[in-house]
């Protein structure tokens, strides 16, 4: 499955880098005030939809951009064309294909790839995790003022109560410094690889995390939701880190107020 998982993620990010700073403003279309889908990813999504389907008949699928098959309690595919649509509307090759495989409710495999970038991420829980060819796991950071640390936003950041802003002027102040990549996927697989030593997010969707958060805990990992417990694929906030910094990071976010 990891190698079926690898050729459609990459034949997916072929497909986006065709359109990669070539569309037309008639490719791309309004979700909401700052959330946008552009004819790459819907026809990144139709491909990965169609070549899972064709390869595991029995597996069900949930992808972003609507893409479905239902099966009762099989394995699921849960798919992201494209994480990072606002950087590849822009410009920034700071865009992924995410592809995560959930069982019971627990990741199985995870893939990131990120065309622009030539990186891609594959791994499994208990398997190991790699970048390319070469093994990966998480950083040794033992400390959260020695951490480098990810987050990001909602698009509706103006009408939530859980705005996160609060939170990154409480963590600035505790950590080595925050990045914002606007990639939930690749932030978890940065983490998963050691670049970063944590992340944390809210409003997510299952499509943002279930690949990348796969790829944390193949790397040796934790993730965990908010209150530290499991419902982070459905429950829309998510901490994920090293391990070492994970509670100290954990216990400086805010209470949640809206989820």
């Amino acid at each position: 499955m990891i190698d079926t998982a690898l050729d459609v993620a990459r034949e997916a990010g072929a497909l986006l880098l065709e359109r990669f700073g070539r569309l037309s403003g008639a490719e791309v279309s309004r979700k909401g005030p700052r959330d946008f889908v552009t004819a790459a990813d819907r026809d990144a999504e139709a491909h990965i939809v169609a070549r899972l389907r064709e390869a595991f008949p029995d597996h069900a699928i949930l992808a972003e951009e609507g893409g479905r098959h239902d099966a009762a309690g099989a394995p699921t595919w849960i798919v992201d064309p494209l994480d990072g649509t606002t950087n590849f509307l822009h410009g920034i090759p700071v865009f992924a294909v995410s592809l995560g495989l959930v069982e019971a409710g627990r990741p199985v495999l995870g893939v990131v790839h990120a065309p622009a970038l030539g990186q891609t991420f594959w791994g499994a829980p208990g398997q190991g995790a790699h970048e390319g060819d070469r093994p990966v796991s998480v950083s040794v950071t033992p400390m959260l003022s020695e951490a480098l640390v990810a987050t990001g936003f909602a698009y509706a950041i103006d009408a939530v109560p859980d705005d996160n802003l609060d939170n990154l002027a409480r963590v600035a102040k505790v950590t080595r410094g925050l990045r914002r990549l606007g990639s939930a996927a690749l932030d978890l697989a940065y983490v998963a690889s050691g670049r970063f030593d944590a992340y944390w997010e809210l409003h997510l969707s299952p499509w943002d995390v279930a690949g990348g958060a796969a790829l944390v805990l193949a790397a040796g990992g934790r993730v965990t939701d908010f209150r530290g417990g499991e419902d982070w694929l459905f429950g829309r906030h998510l901490v994920a880190s090293n391990g070492l910094v994970h509670e100290a990071l954990r216990t400086s976010l805010s209470p949640l107020r809206g989820l």
